[in-house]
């Protein structure tokens, strides 16, 4: 499969705009049922904005346990690998829990450091995603009508 040059993608004709990226998945999906070739299909997100959604407030106590939670998958990971190499069933529980320990109170440290440096200034925990105000399922010219016209039959079954 060949990848087209971002100019050819965008200046293909739109055969379907929708509100949400589902919905134009479910558009590529239908088409993709109906036998239609989507390899000459994209979906083109437009007006993109970055959206951070607040999941709450952070405390010195919250970043602290979040980097303890952090901070023991991490000792545990190390303790994992080091245990290839140790000899004996008791040496590998030993690693094990020593790396799940010291990574939760490292963690823990650094956590509770890295907020405390921020002197106030970030409160709160967020993710953020970048969303498109618009979904456009686009086609290569010559299969545009036919994607058009199996889209149409879509948004009469969906109705």
């Amino acid at each position: 499969m060949t990848q087209q040059p971002p100019s050819e993608v965008v200046d293909r004709p739109v055969v379907g705009s929708f509100p949400t990226y589902a919905g134009a998945q479910r558009a590529v999906d239908f088409l993709a049922d109906n036998k239609f070739p989507v390899e000459h299909t994209a979906i083109i997100g437009s007006d993109l904005r970055m959206v951070e959604t607040v999941l709450g407030r952070l405390t010195r106590g919250r970043a602290a346990l979040a980097g303890a939670g952090t901070g023991a998958w991490f000792g545990l990971l190390i303790g994992l690998l080091l245990s290839v190499f140790a000899a004996g069933a008791n040496n590998v529980i030993v690693l094990l829990v020593s790396g799940l320990v010291y990574g939760a109170v490292f963690g823990a440290i650094f956590g509770f450091v890295g907020h405390a440096m921020t002197r106030g200034q970030r409160d709160f925990s967020s993710r953020s995603q970048i969303v498109a105000a618009r979904y456009d399922v686009v086609a290569d010219a010559e299969v545009a009508d036919e994607a058009k016209n199996m889209l149409a039959r879509l948004a009469m079954r969906e109705g």
